[in-house]
């Protein structure tokens, strides 16, 4: 486990020593092959040479002599593992000469990988090479790239006089691998028995063998239905022992490999321009609306289409499932065809969905021609796992398109990975490939690909472990509701319904554009310059007619029985059986929009929706209502000592969260390995003041071992006044609440004309000391900034002030010594509450927060 925040990938590269006997081998006559072979890409060669020392040079023998040498000369190593018994223990095959090549997508790994099987051929090192690779189109793409380099003549006559010439044979599995062949297979024939020779290829033992392994993230990734590969790998019975795996993703989850011997990374390729840049949202004014997100998607993608006219470019939507992936596909082909204007079927010529269920098999052998100008693809859907193996070099665009689809390293370098590759066209320019990510994950984008790994070390807040911190544990109560449905029936054909004000003075209606500009901000990664590319998008509008339609649809269609008067001069009264008739209604509509200023036929959504809601209440059925009722409520008791265990990683605290601990924090560590994270913490002056608060450990009245703020406000209520002495004198104990899974209140909010369940948990629980009549008295407090009032904190206001007046209504009755008093709390009131905690006036406490909420409630 690494102690600091960041590493320089380059850091964690095994080194291999260049100091070796060229007796055994010698690479300086392999030049001219290299140089054919790699043209001006030296890290190519690099990689080539660092390889094959390793396997062949004499000087290992394993994983675990590289990893042993390695340590003993590289102190960030050390800093990461705090013994070289940690380091081996988490070594994924230590016992053989394994290792990884990290190449950046788009950098040519099957060059390196060809370049090694030709010189351990020739040199006699081995007599025959399998390569693996997790997928039917990377498995094609191999094998047509290998066949070229084997048939290149110029290549083998580079081979060294001095060297056996082996023009290696491309085969596949369905042939017994023999001495000199290259077998290029999908991994799912290693372990399945059908047509595959593997088996009998290594009867007598693969120790003569190189496995080449392409992707080989897929062989350790925990989220990977590949787990076979790695048996076969390790199987006794095959007795592999040159083993390397290449990738350009080289993490397992958000961990960077610990086995890797070559790194070029995606930062090297796009400096070297290699490939293309990149360039990703840096800020967005979406605010989630997918019209808009598919208006600016498409603009993009005809504006690509202008600036990289050689080509026909190809737009990339990434999802985090099939499932996501099938619905996204109808949406697309809708949207794509109001767009253009174009039928849904020329449409659908144009999307391509790319998955690996079996209804979308033969769309993976599209992907070899959605290059060319012939196929009418322009839009690819796919699953994010599954973008890997693609030699589609025309992608300009990429839309992640939900979090999932890029919410760790592995994924995120993945999905940049299919756009890097540069067209023939444009090779010796730089073309840049947009990422149009929501703007909360540039930061992660911007992390990976300025070559700053964050492997996070975490600290860990918790009260599982046996100190004399643990005598602050304490136990509430909530309450657990119990509830049914219930109608109530009213006598709705006597109700009558007036529209005369309606009538009158029309519907409010806003005042509406149909057209609006919006910006966004992108980020060049490779010259961090901010580009702002202004859009129009269109609101999406409804004619009036359409309105008039849907109305007088809902009054054929629902079982209503009130009736309406007020609509028209002649103050007739209708009912389903005498409908008001159809040009008053539109008389009120066009009225309203007079009112608002609106012009011609159409109606933005939102009017639209004012407009048929207003004449909602026809449309319910009047017979009965249903409500929710509580009918019965039972006592929850929730423990301190249950509470969850919570974990921040360091890059947290360079913001705005800060870890509070006690003066004496060492005897209160759950590990060693926690001790010494803190200790390199508290003395790295990279992280700002705020990052940490020491307290004196009597004044610490918490039963955790350490506690997290997030923001100001809830740091200065700790830091300033909640471990203060002089405030402490009425507080038995506190709590700092997890955001989930302990105290938790239900609470309902409307968004426009939506209702919203939620709900939260405060933010901190003092136990006071008990009263003169002996009392257990209890505050439960929510930290929000000074003068909050949004909606959401009205409403849970509403609901917290409601459940503590049950609870303590409950406890009353049932004879229970205890109180709970619930309070908002900001800056501004911190010094009052707690005069009113010590001078035990708790019960007549009401916070400036407080009477903004009620209120506004109100």
């Amino acid at each position: 486990m690494n102690y600091k925040i960041k590493y320089d990938q380059s850091k964690l590269v095994l080194n291999v020593n260049q100091n070796y006997n060229k007796s055994i081998i010698d690479l300086d006559k392999w030049q001219f092959f290299l140089d054919i072979l790699c043209g001006d890409r030296d890290y190519q060669k690099e990689a080539i040479k660092k390889s094959v020392i390793y396997l062949a040079s004499g000087l290992y023998t394993t994983l675990e002599d590289l990893v042993g040498e390695n340590y003993g000369n590289n102190i960030e190593l050390q800093k990461k593992y705090s013994t070289l018994e940690s380091y081996l223990s988490e070594l994924q095959i230590k016992e053989k000469l394994f290792a990884n090549i990290d190449l950046a997508t788009g950098t040519g790994k099957s060059y390196v990988m060809y370049g090694i099987a030709q010189i351990l051929l020739s040199e006699q090192v081995i007599k025959r090479v399998l390569v693996l690779c997790p997928s039917l189109t990377i498995e094609s793409s191999l094998f047509e790239k290998f066949s070229e380099l084997a048939s290149n003549k110029e290549l083998m006559h580079s081979i060294p006089e001095t060297c056996k010439v082996v023009v290696p044979n491309i085969i596949d599995a369905n042939s017994t691998i023999s001495v000199g062949d290259i077998c290029i297979e999908n991994v799912h024939a290693v372990y399945n028995n059908t047509g595959s020779s593997i088996k009998d290829s290594f009867t007598n033992g693969g120790e003569d063998t190189l496995i080449l392994n392409d992707e080989s993230h897929h062989i350790f990734n925990k989220t990977s239905d590949l787990k076979l590969w790695k048996q076969f790998l390790i199987n006794p019975n095959n007795n592999f022992k040159y083993i390397l795996g290449f990738t350009g993703t080289a993490y397992l989850e958000n961990e960077y490999f610990n086995d890797v011997i070559y790194r070029f990374s995606l930062r090297n390729a796009i400096d070297n321009k290699f490939v293309k840049s990149v360039e990703y949202v840096h800020k967005d004014d979406l605010n989630n609306d997918l019209n808009f997100k598919m208006q600016k998607i498409f603009q993009n993608h005809n504006e690509i289409k202008r600036k990289y006219s050689k080509i026909k470019p190809i737009s990339i939507v990434v999802t985090k499932d099939i499932k996501s992936a099938k619905i996204l596909v109808n949406q697309f082909v809708n949207y794509l065809s109001e767009f253009e204007s174009i039928d849904k079927q020329i449409a659908e010529s144009k999307v391509l969905i790319v998955t690996s269920s079996p209804e979308h098999k033969e769309n993976l052998f599209k992907l070899k021609n959605v290059d060319s100008r012939e196929s009418s693809v322009e839009w690819i859907i796919s699953v994010s796992m599954l973008t890997e193996g693609w030699d589609v070099k025309n992608v300009f665009q990429i839309i992640p398109w939900e979090d999932k689809a890029f919410n760790s390293k592995l994924l995120i370098s993945q999905v940049l990975g299919r756009g890097l590759r540069i067209p023939k066209k444009y090779v010796g320019t730089q073309p840049i490939v947009t990422v149009f990510n929501h703007d909360s994950w540039s930061k992660n984008i911007e992390g990976l690909v300025n070559e700053i790994l964050e492997i996070e070390t975490r600290i860990i807040s918790t009260v599982k472990y046996s100190g004399e911190r643990t005598k602050y544990n304490f136990k509430v109560k909530s309450i657990d509701y119990t509830k049914e449905e219930i109608e109530n029936f009213n006598n709705a054909s006597t109700q009558t319904l007036d529209y005369s004000n309606t009538w009158k003075n029309g519907i409010n209606l806003k005042s509406q554009l149909t057209e609006i500009k919006r910006k966004t901000e992108y980020e060049n990664l490779l010259t961090t310059k901010i580009n702002t590319r202004d859009y129009t998008l269109k609101l999406k509008t409804t004619s009036v007619n359409d309105v008039l339609n849907k109305i007088f649809k809902e009054f054929s269609l629902r079982d209503w029985e009130s009736k309406i008067m007020g609509i028209g001069d002649d103050n007739a009264v209708y009912s389903k059986q005498n409908l008001p008739p159809r040009d008053v209604i539109e008389k009120i509509i066009r009225k309203s929009m007079i009112n608002a200023g609106i012009d011609g036929n159409e109606l933005i959504e939102e009017n639209a929706q004012k407009i048929f809601t207003s004449f909602s209440t026809l449309f319910r059925k009047r017979k009965g209502t249903i409500q929710h009722s509580v009918i019965s409520t039972q006592y929850i008791d929730l423990k301190t000592q249950d509470i969850r265990n919570e974990s921040k990683g360091l890059s947290s605290f360079k913001a705005e969260e800060t870890v509070f601990l006690p003066d004496n924090y060492y005897k209160e560590f759950i590990s060693d390995e926690q001790e010494n994270i803190f200790d390199q913490f508290l003395n790295d002056d990279s992280f700002p003041r705020s990052s940490s608060c020491n307290i004196n450990h009597f004044n610490f009245k918490t039963p955790m071992n350490v506690v997290f703020t997030f923001g100001e406000p809830e740091r200065i209520f700790v830091r300033d006044y909640l471990t203060e002495h002089d405030n402490l004198k009425n507080i038995d104990s506190w709590i700092k609440s997890r955001d989930v899974g302990f105290y938790s209140i239900e609470y309902s909010y409307k968004l426009g004309s939506h209702s919203k369940l939620g709900s939260f948990n405060p933010d901190f629980i003092l136990k006071l000391k008990k009263d003169e009549l002996g009392v257990q008295r209890f505050v439960i407090i929510e930290i929000k900034e000074n003068k909050d009032d949004s909606i959401i904190n009205k409403s849970k206001y509403k609901a917290a002030t409601q459940h503590f007046h049950t609870l303590n209504d409950k406890l009353k009755k049932d004879g229970i010594q205890e109180l709970y008093y619930f309070n908002f709390l900001s800056p501004d009131d911190y010094e009052i509450f707690f005069d009113y905690v010590n001078n035990n006036k708790i019960e007549t406490f009401i916070s400036g927060l407080d009477n903004l909420l009620k209120n506004n409630e109100e």
